[in-house]
């Protein structure tokens, strides 16, 4: 079942939360991907899973995105998701780093034309895209079906599922599903 969201952000994190836990109850999947920049969503969705037969990947924004040296998600959050027995990662950004410098001299990057495409779905579905890539890069979950939970600023209001492929595979990923995303993108 499909879920449209009136608004985008982070009022839907509650929602999106549950859509991606019925997924993980109803489906057999046990590999779920969660976009947290300061790590509240995050700590939602470890405290949620806690204790389920669930490979939780909370992914956050790289060090260095706002500003040289720094990150977002404290110390102090990440250890409580882990407590709850999810993991943190922390990496490259694949649809941001490089494509953004190069952007930076040349106005365009081949990572900005796929950033920019993927958002016509919604800012959602491209992060849910990009964390799929980071988890399965850093081999935090297998190249198969995996629920991926992202939104739009703060919170989550997106849910797909999606088969993570490494990054230099990024052809071969596929959004099977999008279970949910704001209408107002």
């Amino acid at each position: 079942m499909y879920t449209y969201f009136e608004k985008a952000g982070r009022v839907n994190t509650e929602a999106a939360l549950k859509i991606a836990f019925k997924a993980f109850k109803e489906r057999g999947l046990k590999h779920i991907v969660i976009a947290s920049t300061f790590g509240d969503t995050g700590l939602k969705a470890a405290e949620l899973f806690a204790g389920k037969e669930a490979n939780l990947v909370v992914v956050t924004h790289n060090v260095g995105f706002r500003e040289p040296g720094k990150i977002e998600i404290t110390q102090e959050m990440r250890a409580k998701i882990e407590s709850l027995g999810a993991k943190v990662y922390t990496g490259t950004m694949v649809l941001r780093n490089i494509g953004t410098a190069i952007r930076e001299l040349q106005q365009y990057s081949q990572q900005d034309l796929i950033a920019n495409t993927l958002r016509l779905f919604g800012q959602g579905i491209k992060v849910c895209v990009e964390i799929a890539l980071m988890a399965c890069d850093a081999g935090l979950v297998p190249p198969e079906d995996v629920i991926t939970v992202a939104g739009t600023a703060r919170g989550a209001d997106t849910v797909a599922i999606i088969k993570a492929m490494p990054s230099n595979k990024l052809f071969n990923l596929k959004v099977r599903e999008i279970l949910a995303k704001p209408r107002d993108w």
